[in-house]
């Protein structure tokens, strides 16, 4: 049986990373020992010009705004984004909108992370989506080009990526969109998975 104790050196480094990522790499550290294989988490890049910041004015202590962005980043379920969401409101009061923009983008991360997605980008045609090309779902395009017609386009290079053409409004149609066309997908992935 494996024994973890919590010494000074242990509270050191859980000061240093926060409860949640020392967490997780203890669980790392853990399954490891055990032979348990670990597929790395790839992040996501989102690059959307959209405002998602934590404004000086809401919140001026830099320690603070790390902790959240650190809360916003380690979000892998709606119930934990949720639980941030809660915790902001109780400890700062009704949020702007660069942080509800930030919140949005958390989502629209965990959503892309689930359909294999590595990179979304904003260009001047729309929106980028590329993917990892061992975990695009080729069998999806024909109900993508149903529902969306002229306004996307596949491209397959060394990795797969759609454009979404849409025009831009406002940070929150943005936002929006993307979310529409990913939940989309994933409802579509559920439908073919509950069919096999």
């Amino acid at each position: 049986m494996l024994e973890v104790c919590f010494g000074e050196m242990q509270a050191g480094h859980l000061e240093q990373v926060g409860y949640d990522t020392y967490c997780k790499l203890l669980d790392e550290v853990v399954k490891e020992m055990q032979g348990i294989e670990i597929e790395e988490e790839k992040d996501v890049q989102i690059d959307l010009s959209v405002s998602n910041y934590i404004p000086d004015e809401f919140i001026d202590v830099a320690s603070q705004k790390i902790e959240i962005y650190q809360n916003i980043a380690l979000c892998r379920t709606e119930e934990d984004i949720q639980n941030v969401i809660d915790e902001i409101i109780d400890r700062y009061g009704s949020m702007p909108n660069e942080i509800m923009n930030l919140i949005e983008v958390a989502r629209i991360k965990e959503l892309a992370r689930n359909l294999g997605i590595i990179k979304i980008s904003e260009k001047q045609s729309g929106i980028v989506f590329l993917y990892d090309k061992n975990k695009f779902n080729f069998e999806i395009l024909e109900d993508l080009v149903k529902k969306y017609g002229n306004n996307i386009r596949f491209s397959q290079g060394v990795e797969p990526y759609i454009t979404l053409n849409i025009k831009r409004e406002s940070d929150k149609q943005i936002l929006e969109n993307t979310k529409e066309f990913l939940n989309y997908q994933l409802s579509k992935s559920v439908d073919e998975n509950t069919e096999k």
